[in-house]
């Protein structure tokens, strides 16, 4: 009982369960598939969990917080519980890590871990499907496009469909003459300012897109190891995984094999907003966009933020801010002003305007949106080619808006 007790970074998050508010207590890495539930009294104890106190000191602080003699065994169980789920930050959690991040490296490719769900397996299938999003839209008259960056949802198809083929569709020029495809996905489960890497390639159901091994070593090289800490987040996310379809689907219909694509995923950038802080003066953050700048000086690259924008309303624990017509209009101000700034290259004034309101539309592509324009570096002469409202509950209540961009 000398050792001092840390929690691991995980997402509590509260539940309903057997008619009562608990705390869930999520592992982001999901090292065990023993999961913990703790009603709230009992959670409150895991502030003390901040590997500053042993066992017996975190007796002493609950004794003295609820002015009573309670039980050590209420810890010490707690304790135990946590650790067989690999929840504490030692040696048992740091072995399970190093043992999931190899069992994963082994595999041949990221396997499409949500086809058969939100999409369909079979490549026929799945190609019939994506193309009937594109029923009326016509691109006859339309000039070819071949910019340097999109902006992609990442929303599911079934709402968002419409969007990702109009902007898609509008990209394929530029799909098909670029060297290097720079995938910059939201990271939902990712810690603050995080930018995230893997070395495997990412499959579809139309088989693998490759990636640049030789260009992740250069970057491994210049910003350290750190770009892999939370690598196994790629298991599951599907922020790149929903664009990285559509991506393999026009070099599918174009009947060419894909380029290398390099998936990134890029964490919180609310520990910023927090602390008064620009993520330009993030020293770990600017040497992998400058390393990324360096790598690819001599490609010609497309770079895709697959992003969605506000999550507003009942179902993102805002319970009074029911999304009428007045507040719709509100979001779609707001994210007009976003667009704005993102088209025309302005990521300080992108990263302002989200911060300026503590980012309360909860922004789901606020870092990904961020460091392509730092990426980009020069500026853009952007267009808006989608702009829709997708429904993000029973009763049309809570909203989620997304938007399809072109960037010159």
């Amino acid at each position: 009982m000398s050792k001092t007790i840390k929690l691991r970074a995980i997402h509590p998050q509260l539940v309903r369960y057997q008619e009562q508010d608990m705390y869930y207590l999520h592992d982001p890495m999901r090292l065990s598939e023993r999961e913990i539930i703790l009603p709230l009294p009992l959670a409150q104890i895991l502030s003390f969990f901040d590997g500053r106190y042993t066992i017996s000191a975190i007796h002493t602080l609950l004794c003295q917080a609820v002015g009573a003699d309670m039980d050590i065994r209420l810890i010490t169980d707690l304790v135990d519980a946590l650790d067989d789920a690999y929840l504490l930050e030692n040696g048992r959690s740091h072995q399970a890590l190093q043992e999931k991040r190899a069992a994963y490296r082994a595999q041949p490719y990221r396997p499409p871990v949500h086809a058969g769900g939100s999409y369909p397996a079979d490549p026929d299938e799945l190609a019939a499907f994506l193309n009937a999003f594109s029923e009326g839209d016509m691109l006859d008259e339309e000039p070819a496009w071949n910019g340097r960056a999109i902006v992609s949802p990442h929303i599911d198809y079934q709402r968002g469909g419409a969007v990702y083929s109009k902007v898609w569709r509008r990209a394929k020029t530029a799909v098909l003459e670029a060297d290097l495809i720079i995938m910059l996905g939201t990271d939902h489960k990712g810690s603050a300012g995080t930018f995230t890497l893997t070395r495997l390639p990412y499959a579809t159901p139309y088989g693998i897109i490759p990636t640049d091994l030789a260009l992740i070593d250069a970057l491994e090289t210049a910003v350290g190891t750190d770009i892999y800490a939370e690598e196994l987040h790629h298991r599951e996310e599907h922020s790149i995984e929903l664009s990285a379809v559509w991506l393999h689907h026009i070099y599918r219909e174009a009947g060419v094999d894909p380029k290398p694509m390099i998936p990134i995923l890029c964490g919180s950038f609310h520990g910023f907003i927090a602390d008064d802080r620009m993520p330009d003066q993030d020293e770990f953050l600017m040497t992998a966009v400058d390393a990324l700048q360096k790598a690819t000086v001599d490609k010609k690259v497309l770079v895709v933020a697959s992003v969605d924008f506000a999550h507003v309303g009942p179902a993102f624990d805002q319970p009074n801010r029911l999304m009428d017509e007045a507040a719709r209009a509100a979001v779609t101000a707001f994210d007009e002003q976003l667009i704005t700034a993102v088209n025309r290259g302005d990521d300080a004034d992108f990263y302002h305007s989200i911060a300026a309101i503590g980012d309360e539309n909860n922004i789901c592509g606020y870092s990904s949106l961020y460091l392509m324009l730092r990426y980009l570096k020069e500026g853009s002469n952007g267009q808006q080619v989608a702009y829709q409202h997708c429904p993000a509950d029973e009763k049309n209540e809570s909203i989620v808006s997304i938007a399809g961009l072109l960037l010159e």
